[in-house]
């Protein structure tokens, strides 16, 4: 840390400047600081060129609201400090009419939450000093064009005036004028606006534009504040899990301006690809321009790289092109970021009359595959270790690599071309405004949000999205920086779209598409096509099976999946499943064929009538448990014996129940009868699990059967024996396993004798019942004790908290909302409650039987934080869906890695 500044020092300390040997803080000052604020002070401090500031904590922030939206008047004396401090840095004064010193007042949380909160430039101008900067520039159109940038950007975010409004006035002027709108205005042009500005603030707001420097600042300083709270800041710190506890700083520094003519610039540089995550500078720039101009999407930027080809002319309007020697310095400033901050950093610079200036710097947001290869690629350099690879990853982000991208043989007609901003592919329904796509999304029907370009207001339409498509934009507009973050594919500056939001319209030369129509992007070439395009499933190779193979050899639990069809257990294994921990027998009765049989076992009148139908099903079982078997040799496979009521399996509306008797040969009020002696006025809690077993035991001998018939074809087929687990459900009383554990040794026993083959399986139990697990060492107990338990934490969640998932949404929303939770029991596990269960139940389990094997086999089981608590409880295994398997093997290891550092 370097000088302190002349600040005064207060009981509080609200202020903390940056700037040429006056710098306070760094990046270790997050918290304090805000992200912005910590990485400015950090470029001071590493002598990089940083346009002199400071920073007013994010503590003040929470005073902010505390107060009623007022801020702590120990505060002022500290800024008037600060800025003074910076004039002394710059030799301009605040507020002087004869050489201006302007700021930015811009907000910087402790995550990065880009466009979300708002920002303000050129601050301090006033009729009166707007000619001081005019002298000093020696450019009179300059002046007036920041002049009014200001009163627009003012307007809109403290004084609420539309930014809609500034725009129809400078399009108007210019069409009286009988100008383009690409035109640029002259000083007696802009002096012309600039009344007609004033006239709006005034028919808007009831007041003039604020002429008092000292008022624009702490007005504007209040307004970013508050921004914290504006609808666009909260959905996004929803969508990210961003504490609305932790607040914004402000940092107002010092303005350098890229508008001064053709050797000044602004730009967003990234040290590596974030949509590829190759080791090259990434990013665009602007001649002749401030830098909301490249975020806004309203101009299509140029690339920094002669090689960047995305745009018109690139090689030949490249930055390196342009100014070579400024762009051999940002490159190499750009490389000591990288390399001292040990990550892939994205930056805001400014070039003024040639002169570089960085204004901000931080971990730049990437998609998944590029964050997995740049984490990959940085510990191979050696910049980071393998561990610190691993953490760096959040598992969740893997199911961006999860999901389909265009095959190749894909014939659809292309229909315009943007710039790859976010790779991936998504097709669609066409929708023109973020509500249309939260209104028309579904789980399986997706819409695609077309936009001339994206704002901060659009957040919630990009969540409900599966792809963006925007006419105007680049690279690093909003819309490519957000879709990013999300894992959304994106198509930006697709520039011959022509969209007409009155009709909800694209145009494309003759062609026109309307909203509902299907279209297909392809963020990673920038294609947009007709329909809905063919798909292929991604090959998770190169530097995912690196990481992935370095997350292995790290983490300790064994990662096995939910699979009951033979496609989903080879789609698991490709993704590294060590087995299957579950496999629901009764979705392999669903099909039509076999349903008939299974309706023909519940309606049966004894016994034997049950055993008549159940042969029937025999060899579909024992089909199904082979290709699992196949897949999975040498591995373990749980298959949980027949779970849930038997009225699933039937018929309930009149017109089905008909069909059903034809179809079965019965009368149709017979089985209406039957339908009725097997209802249930809660069935979850009914006749379903071990009870079915226990009652109807043919239905277990059934299975068994199949299952351990299976494992010896397969074994014939593919020379290895299968772990086999038999699952018994809803244990609940030692009595009810030692019940079916016999009827299925029984069954083994009379295989074996048949086939002769000896056969490996183990008989255990899923633990969902808090019964079960509070007599957890007597059901473990003895060598016919339960060998496994694999906790079904969906159905324990609901019967320890008495809350039914399919019932709950409209309760937990208003828990999460009011704070009585703070999380979903469904989604994470519930550690105090139901947690304390498990932990009571492994540790009676343990006591009864040492080599108990303990795992989870609930949604929970590819959910992050419960797997750390699976990993800290000692399980041996977690066992989720086969696409959460990456997702699991991953947490497993961040696991293992938080589990030695603690």
């Amino acid at each position: 840390m370097t000088a302190k500044s002349p600040i005064t020092e207060t009981k509080e300390k609200w202020v903390y400047v940056f700037g040429p040997g006056r710098t306070e803080g760094g990046a270790a000052l997050s918290e304090l600081l805000g992200g912005k604020g910590a990485n400015i002070a950090e470029m001071a401090n590493l002598n990089l060129p940083v346009p002199p500031g400071f920073t007013i904590i994010t503590q003040v922030c929470h005073a902010f609201f505390t107060r009623g939206r007022e801020l702590p008047p120990s505060l002022r004396p500290q800024v008037a400090d600060a800025l003074s401090a910076v004039g002394e840095i710059t030799g301009m004064g605040f507020g002087d009419t004869q050489n201006p010193l302007l700021v930015s007042v811009r907000s910087g949380a402790r995550a990065s939450m880009p466009g979300m909160m708002d920002t303000i430039l050129n601050l301090g101008l006033n009729d009166l000093t707007v000619n001081g900067l005019s002298k000093r520039a020696k450019d009179e159109r300059f002046a007036y064009d920041c002049y009014r940038r200001f009163i627009q950007m003012y307007a809109d975010v403290v004084l609420g005036v539309d930014h809609g409004i500034f725009e129809d006035i400078l399009e108007n002027y210019k069409n009286l004028n009988a100008m383009s709108l690409d035109t640029e205005l002259e000083a007696d042009d802009w002096r012309v606006v600039i009344d007609e500005y004033k006239k709006a603030v005034v028919e808007n707001t009831g007041e003039p534009f604020p002429q008092d420097t000292n008022e624009q600042l702490w007005r504007a300083i209040s307004a970013v504040f508050g921004s914290w709270q504006n609808a666009r800041a909260r959905t996004y710190r929803s969508l990210y899990t961003i504490p609305d506890a932790w607040g914004t700083a402000v940092n107002i520094q010092a303005m350098v301006f890229g508008n001064l003519g053709d050797t000044s610039a602004t730009g967003v540089a990234f040290t590596r690809n974030p949509s590829t995550g190759e080791k090259e500078i990434f990013g665009e720039y602007l001649r002749n321009a401030q830098g909301e101009d490249v975020v806004s999407g309203v101009r299509t930027p140029q690339p920094l790289l002669r090689s960047a080809g995305h745009a018109p002319g690139g090689s030949v309007n490249s930055l390196e092109a342009l100014m070579p020697d400024t762009f051999e310095q940002l490159k190499g400033v750009l490389e000591e970021l990288e390399k001292h901050y040990g990550d892939m950093q994205d930056v805001e610079f400014t070039i003024e009359n040639g002169k570089l200036w960085m204004l901000q710097t931080r971990a730049g947001k990437r998609t998944t595959a590029a964050a997995i290869k740049i984490a990959a690629d940085l510990a191979v350099e050696g910049i980071i270790t393998r561990e610190e690879a691993v953490s760096r990853i959040d598992p969740l982000a893997l199911d961006q690599l999860l999901h389909p991208t265009i095959a190749p043989g894909a014939t659809n007609k292309v229909i315009t071309t943007g710039l790859p901003a976010s790779p991936g592919a998504a097709s669609g329904l066409m929708v023109f405004t973020p509500e249309d796509a939260v209104d028309m999304a579904s789980g399986e029907v997706g819409v695609i949000l077309v936009r001339k370009e994206t704002s901060p207001e659009d957040i919630h339409g990009m969540q409900a999205a599966a792809g963006i498509l925007t006419a105007r934009g680049g690279m690093t507009s909003h819309a490519a920086v957000v879709a990013r973050g999300m894992g959304r594919p994106c198509v930006t500056g697709a520039g011959a779209m022509r969209i007409d939001m009155d009709a909800k319209t694209m145009r494309v030369g003759s062609l026109v598409f309307k909203k509902g129509d299907t279209i297909t992007i392809d963020g990673t070439t920038g294609r947009v096509f007709a329909g809905a395009a063919s798909m292929r499933q991604p090959e998770l190779t190169g530097s995912f099976g690196i990481l992935m193979d370095w997350a292995d050899s790290i983490r300790k639990l064994d990662v096995r999946a939910n699979a009951d069809t033979q496609h989903d257990a080879r789609q698991a294994r490709d993704f590294g499943a060590q087995g299957i921990g579950l496999s629901r027998t009764e979705h392999m009765f669903f099909d039509e064929e076999r349903i008939v049989a299974m309706r023909e076992m519940i309606l049966a009148q004894d016994a034997q009538g049950r055993r008549q139908a159940l042969q029937k099903t025999l060899p579909m079982q024992r089909s199904d448990f082979k290709s699992l078997f196949e897949v999975m040799a040498g591995l373990p496979v749980t298959i949980r014996l027949l779970d849930p009521p038997l009225h699933e399996f039937l018929p309930h509306e009149d017109r089905d129940i008909k069909a059903v008797a034809r179809e079965l040969g019965v009368e149709t009020e017979k089985l209406k009868i039957r339908i009725s002696e097997l209802k249930e006025f809660n069935p979850m809690l009914g006749f379903r699990g071990c009870r079915l077993g226990i009652v109807y035991p043919e239905i277990v001998q059934m299975q068994a059967r199949a299952m351990f018939e299976a494992a010896v074809e397969a074994l014939k087929t593919t020379g290895q024996m299968v772990k086999l687990e038999v699952m018994v459900p809803l244990v609940a009383f030692r009595g009810e396993f030692d019940a079916v554990a016999g009827e299925i040794r029984k069954v083994a026993a009379s295989v074996e004798a048949k086939m002769g083959q000896k056969i490996a399986y183990e008989i255990g139990t899923m633990v969902e019942l808090p019964r079960a697990a509070l007599r957890a060492r007597e059901i473990a107990q003895g060598e016919e004790g339960a060998a496994f338990f694999s906790f079904g934490t969906n159905d324990l969640t609901q019967t320890c908290l008495g809350l039914s998932r399919d019932d709950a949404g409209p309760i937990l929303e208003t828990y999460l909302r009011e704070g009585v939770l703070t999380q979903d029991p469904f989604v994470s596990l519930d550690e105090d409650g139901v947690g304390a269960l498990i932990r009571l139940a492994i540790e009676r389990g343990r006591q009864a039987n040492p080599d108990l094997k303990l795992g989870i086999c609930g949604e929970h089981g590819g959910d992050p934080r419960s797997i750390a608590l699976c990993h800290a409880w000692g399980l041996d295994y977690v066992s989720c869906s086969p696409f959460r398997v990456p997702v699991a093997r991953l947490a497993a290891a961040q696991a293992a890695l938080k589990g030695r550092s603690s």
